[in-house]
């Protein structure tokens, strides 16, 4: 017994198979005892037993016994299992409690089986240990010594098995969800092939939400919202492989033809499911995603690819309108290479203070005097000045829009302070801000904290919004964003007037200080009769409404002389200047600042707001 120990030990301590060192312990033993056939069967934690070791015995057989429940009258294994202590049968043609299975074993010459449960510390059966003869009878004196020594040496195998399994699976598994984690999703993708177009089908989920979600209700409402979210991308999947791959990202590997034969059907299962609200500790709270997807084409050399591909559909489906879905087609890959490439070189730009403000002069049409600015952004390359619509592609990433936001209210601050030392007499400065920027909540702390900074009141401070972010007024947050802004003392101005839709609706839900008609309506003043009756509508009513109006893109005299015609009073375009740099910007209001010595005589002025 102490060569058998000694075997079996060195076998589990080098970290052998577990079937490979239980039907080692069956040979072994079947040399000791030649008239006995071993068999090993593990038991799971439901009570179902599956064959692991039975070198002498048909395959077949063994097959048959696999998911079998442990039970009184289940043989002698299933029986030993759910006693916990040893059965012998002497005579498996008259026992009951084979009744069931005689007719499995009777066949191939066996006519007796003792079995014996392989018990765990806490006195569970993990596996069972069995004799099998060809004649009735029961064991000998020194099989029994066998199986006393075969049982503690199944223990430590089977309870050490179980160890680096639960190792394995935590490992692999995340502890939030319970789903797959990267490493596993990682390992999944690795065995997939890419020799078969179209086998199978890459869709990443991501949680719109789950940031708005932690910081408004707590990390214990995120922690449900990623649980429930889990839970139902994989109720909605059939069955197929989840991961969470990221804090709020899942993975959907796709192989069966219900789910491949139409993708777009398969996402909208899933944000279906997504979408009924959810209690989370009293709160309710509605899992919002967007799902990007790539399926395994001819020419996809790796599964990384495909990978890739998915990636590409995800960051396009965002950009365009999240809660969507969006699938890889030729193409993109380039597309997202070429906007990546912008998002690192805007970062570079920010990193190295290559982030300038520029500024264009907001006129009288009268007098000329210049009563406002508008600050642009620009990005300086070597001795180059890059307008924004050059690096427009990077803006799209909401952490860089954010940071371009934060740095140009930070360097208009400046700007504005040192003009205001000089003794300008500076009225306002427009600043361009996102939907990105409303909503991400930071905006009105970082327009406090630069201009407190700098000593400057807010009531120099208006923020240029388009139509597009005034659509985007979900529940209410940017009108209600704008009012709380509007209450620090800056106003609003409404940019690119007439280019969206239900415009005027707008200045009923959303508060406006300014209108700034948009260039197209200015462009055609000379031309075309509906810009014409549009433009001088637009004047009546912010006159009416008391709100001030500026037409945007001048170029010509003949355009300037037409809007003070119709009664416009301000304007901003390339006839009076185009964006410049701080020290032109300076020299400009020096001489032309409404109310600074030397600029034109001021004539029946409305008063600047």
């Amino acid at each position: 017994m102490l060569h058998l120990q000694n075997i079996i030990l060195e076998m589990i301590a080098t970290g052998e198979r577990l079937d490979t060192t239980m039907t080692r312990l069956c040979l072994e033993v079947e040399k000791e005892a030649p008239d006995a056939l071993c068999s090993v069967l593990l038991v799971d934690g439901e009570g179902r037993l599956h064959p692991l070791a039975a070198p002498s015995l048909p395959p077949a057989y063994s097959a048959m016994l696999d998911g079998i429940a442990a039970g009184p009258d289940v043989g002698s294994c299933g029986t030993a299992a759910y006693l916990r202590q040893p059965v012998i049968v002497t005579d498996i043609a008259s026992d009951p409690r084979w009744a069931r299975y005689r007719h499995l074993v009777l066949p191939l010459g066996y006519r007796a089986c003792w079995s014996s449960p392989i018990l765990d510390a806490r006195g569970r059966a993990i596996g069972t240990f069995a004799f099998y003869y060809r004649e009735p009878r029961g064991p000998t004196p020194m099989e029994q010594a066998i199986v006393r020594h075969c049982l503690h040496l199944g223990t430590i195998a089977i309870e050490r098995h179980q160890r680096v399994e639960d190792r394995e699976r935590r490992a692999s598994t995340d502890a939030l969800t319970g789903l797959g984690n990267r490493a596993a999703f990682n390992t999944a993708l690795a065995a997939l092939d890419c020799a078969t177009p179209g086998a199978w089908a890459l869709f990443l989920v991501d949680l719109d939400n789950l940031k708005v979600v932690n910081d408004t209700l707590g990390h214990s409402a995120g922690d449900c919202l990623l649980t429930c979210a889990a839970h139902r991308i994989a109720g909605a999947t059939g069955g197929e492989r989840v991961f969470r791959v990221g804090g709020d990202e899942f993975a959907v590997l796709l192989r069966t033809p219900a789910m491949l034969r139409d993708l777009e059907q398969s996402a909208q299962h899933i944000l279906s499911a997504l979408a009924h609200p959810a209690d989370c500790g009293g709160q309710i709270v509605v899992p919002r995603a967007t799902i990007g997807a790539a399926v395994v084409a001819h020419g996809d050399r790796s599964t990384e690819r495909v990978r890739q591909n998915a990636d590409f559909a995800l960051y396009h489906a965002k950009e365009t309108g999240r809660g969507g879905f969006v699938r890889y087609w030729p193409g993109l890959g380039t597309r997202m290479t070429s906007r990546l490439d912008a998002i690192r070189d805007v970062d570079a730009a920010l990193r190295e203070d290559r982030i300038e403000a520029f500024y264009q002069p907001i006129v009288r049409l009268d007098t000329r005097e210049v009563v406002g600015l508008e600050a642009l952004c620009r990005m300086r390359i070597g001795n180059n000045i890059v307008s924004a619509s050059a690096f427009h592609e990077a803006t799209i990433d909401i952490h860089i829009a954010a940071a371009l936001t934060e740095r140009m209210i930070a360097l208009v601050a400046a700007d504005v302070r040192d003009w205001l030392a000089m003794g300008i007499p500076f009225q306002h400065v427009g600043i361009n801000v996102s939907s990105a920027d409303i909503h991400g909540g930071a905006l009105n702390t970082i327009l406090a904290t630069a201009f407190e900074r700098e000593g400057v009141p807010l009531r120099h401070v208006i923020l240029e919004v388009t139509e597009s972010v005034y659509m985007d007024n979900d529940g209410g947050i940017v009108a209600r964003e704008l009012a709380r802004l509007r209450g620090r003392g800056l106003r609003i101005a409404l940019d690119d007037f007439g280019t969206g839709y239900a415009s005027l609706t707008h200045l009923l839900s959303v508060p406006v200080d300014v209108i700034k008609i948009d260039r197209s309506f200015v462009e055609r003043l000379d031309t075309h009769a509906p810009s014409i009756a549009i433009v001088e509508a637009l004047i009546g009513i912010a006159r009416k409404l008391d709100i001030r109006l500026v037409a945007e893109g001048i170029e010509t005299e003949a355009q300037a002389r037409a809007l003070h015609a119709m009664g416009a009073v301000l304007g901003q375009g390339y006839l009076f200047a185009r964006p410049a740099s701080r020290d032109a910007t300076t020299a400009l209001l020096q001489s032309r600042a409404q109310g600074a010595v030397g600029s034109a005589p001021s004539q029946s002025a409305r008063p600047s707001k």
